[in-house]
């Protein structure tokens, strides 16, 4: 009983280290398999990573020459060459760099004005009546030309005071000169000869009073003069030209009450205006006194108006960020109207020499500007450096030397063609 029992326990014992065996060495296989994975991944990170091109980017292509990169990160060095199809299909005129006179300038949008100085608005500081008008809308009238008449209570009783006071001061003087030749004499008082000394003084000074209030209601140191010896007795005052000019406006109604506050005509003098311009804040620098204007309107297209700047405000317009600029213009033929919308033009510098190209020759690409050069029979892109324009000619500041020859028609396909060689080169397709 006891020896099967035996027997048993030792096949149970077999089959347990077997099992136990069994599962150690799947376990080390797991465990090698593991390793090998890990050696393989340790490998593959140590190969060099290749960094994808990011949007926009793309190859350089080395070389010499000038040098030009083309908006997305590609740089072309060498100059273009055209095969004979090439220069058969595309028509390629050049021109060379050369010196020319041309000015610069400034364009900007203006209003035509009155000139302060040359306007004048003909009123009445006291109330009075139109008794007469001597012209019409339209008539050009020279400075002191009578205009109209009035009929004023204000006149009538600052005349009356005038001829008062008058009458007072030649008592006063005669009493006076008599007390004073009986005092002279031994006969009369000092007292009476001081009171005839005092009244002419006052007398005097209501004279005074009175004339100033004829000056203050408008009449002269003539007409003055005219009432003092014909002391005529009318309230009648009239109006005169204070400027040479053209009536433009006429309020006047025979027979119509005026004031203060009444525009009864108006006067300008068209000989010469105002216009006046808003410049921006980053051109302030380039404007002074005096620098010549230039001005076109659109009722006269073709036709300059010449002017130079006199006043250059000196507050900046913080919702506009601009400047107000005021010319002087000689209006010729009396064409310019205050009103008119004006494009006018500052020119920056004197007529002198600059190094110019026809405006054709400039490319514009992605806001800089380049030009095709030819040498020996190759074609190289140049960026350049522009200023002023006039006359379908462009100033080059820097980039190009006199002498040089520009491609001025077939730049576009030249550019086309620039583009075409350098994908080539990068391998673009």
């Amino acid at each position: 009983m006891i020896k099967p029992y035996m027997t048993l326990m030792l096949a149970v014992a077999v089959m347990a280290a077997g099992i136990s065996c069994g599962h150690r060495q799947e376990a080390a296989g797991e465990q090698n398999l593991a390793q090998s994975q890990e050696t393989a991944a340790g490998q593959d990170t140590e190969r060099p990573q290749v960094k994808p091109l990011r949007k926009g980017e793309g190859p350089r292509v080395g070389g010499r020459g000038l040098g030009r990169t083309d908006g997305r990160g590609m740089r072309r060095t060498d100059g273009i060459m055209l095969s004979d199809q090439e220069k058969e299909a595309v028509e390629i005129r050049t021109t060379q760099v050369s010196y020319q006179p041309l000015k610069s300038g400034l364009t900007a949008m203006g209003k035509v004005i009155a000139r302060q100085n040359n306007k004048a608005i003909v009123s009445y500081a006291f109330p009075a009546r139109i008794s007469q008008i001597h012209i019409k809308i339209g008539d050009w009238v020279k400075k002191g030309q009578r205009l109209v008449t009035l009929q004023s209570e204000e006149v009538g009783n600052a005349k009356s005071d005038f001829y008062k006071a008058q009458a007072d001061h030649e008592l006063a003087t005669v009493n006076y000169e008599r007390q004073q030749r009986l005092f002279d004499r031994g006969v009369g008082a000092k007292k009476d000869s001081l009171t005839a000394e005092a009244d002419l003084k006052v007398a005097l000074a209501s004279l005074d009073a009175a004339e100033k209030k004829l000056h203050v209601l408008g009449f002269s140191e003539q007409e003055i003069e005219t009432i003092n010896k014909s002391h005529p007795i009318n309230p009648i005052i009239s109006l005169y030209a204070p400027i040479a000019g053209k009536v433009i406006q006429n309020n006047a109604v025979l027979g119509g009450m005026i004031d203060q506050e009444t525009e009864i005509l108006v006067l300008l003098d068209p000989t010469i205006l105002w216009t006046d311009a808003e410049i921006y804040e980053k051109d302030i620098a380039k404007i002074r006194l005096g620098m010549t204007v230039k001005l076109n309107v659109p009722a006269y297209p073709g036709e300059t108006f010449s002017g130079k700047i006199i006043y250059i405000s000196d507050v900046l317009k913080e919702d506009t960020r601009t400047i107000a600029v005021r010319s002087e213009v000689e209006n010729r033929e009396y064409k310019l109207k205050p009103g008119m919308f004006a494009s006018i033009r500052i020119d920056l510098n004197h007529q002198s020499q600059a190094l110019v190209v026809p405006l054709e020759a400039v490319l514009d690409d992605k806001g800089d500007k380049s030009a095709f050069i030819k040498r020996g029979g190759q074609f190289f892109l140049q960026v350049v450096h522009t200023g002023a324009r006039e006359n379908g000619y462009i100033e080059i500041l820097r980039g190009l030397a006199e002498g040089d020859e520009v491609v001025v028609t077939g730049s576009y396909q030249l550019k086309s063609k620039l583009y075409e060689e350098i994908l080539k080169s990068g391998h673009i397709h």
